[in-house]
């Protein structure tokens, strides 16, 4: 039962990504090939493999870049205390996360995030992996049976076995309660704020929202009260 999960191990984390580049002429045509390829079959027949690039090149770990990584780690006074990674140097970002699990806290830690085990867990490993790195620990997961990764899925916990089944975060914080995490942007918005507006601190802003919402409604499904907030996790 989850009730049983101790919530100082559980590390809950959001990452926002975006294209590789801002716009389809900077990507090197070896590139738009591949992409042209990877994409025929999910693209409409009017939709071209530059039309498509800006709208789902996000969402794909082979042609994206993490822009953004928020944790979030329970305190004993139900404070949860929030640090975010954030740069355009994907690299640079993805190093100064990896240099956390360095810590004795986070050595059995148990990752959380909203569809975490089909986006956010397997995005960051790969990224690692592009960049020339290996992923941290926790995100290894060769050779591990099932239950031996005991990563948290907030998506698939509210499934209860129904796999057709699809709720945005959003929505489950609504059904529970928990004020919106979209009151200036949404996932959609990302890419056109970083390229065009330039303004990652907002996408950070919103990042970290996410991860307290997450919060929430992970303690909601516990039927525990909701947390407080607080800055600068060490």
């Amino acid at each position: 039962m989850i009730q049983h999960i101790p919530l100082e191990r559980v590390l809950f984390l959001d990452i926002e990504t975006v294209p590789g580049t801002g716009s389809w002429e900077e990507l090197p045509e070896t590139e738009q090939k591949l992409w042209d390829k990877k994409t025929r079959f999910q693209r409409k027949d009017e939709a071209t493999a530059e039309e498509f690039y800006p709208e789902r090149a996000g969402i794909m770990a082979e042609f994206g870049k993490i822009i953004c990584i928020t944790i979030g780690m329970l305190e004993k006074n139900d404070t949860l205390k929030i640090k975010s990674f954030a740069n355009d140097d994907e690299k640079k970002l993805l190093i100064e996360f990896g240099e956390i699990f360095n810590s004795p806290r986070l050595r059995d830690v148990i990752l959380c995030a909203h569809n975490g085990k089909e986006f956010d867990f397997p995005w960051i490993a790969r990224r690692f992996l592009i960049n020339g790195m290996q992923p941290p620990i926790p995100f290894q997961m060769f050779g591990k049976k099932p239950w031996e990764i005991p990563h948290i899925d907030t998506m698939e916990l509210w499934k209860f076995g129904d796999y057709k089944s699809f709720i945005s975060l959003e929505l489950l914080a609504h059904v529970f309660g928990i004020p919106t995490p979209k009151d200036d942007i949404d996932g959609s918005m990302v890419s056109s704020i970083y390229y065009i507006e330039k303004d990652l601190q907002r996408i950070v802003d919103y990042c970290e929202k996410d991860v307290l919402t997450l919060a929430n409604v992970f303690r909601r499904m516990r039927q525990e009260d909701l947390l407080k907030r607080n800055i600068n996790l060490d």
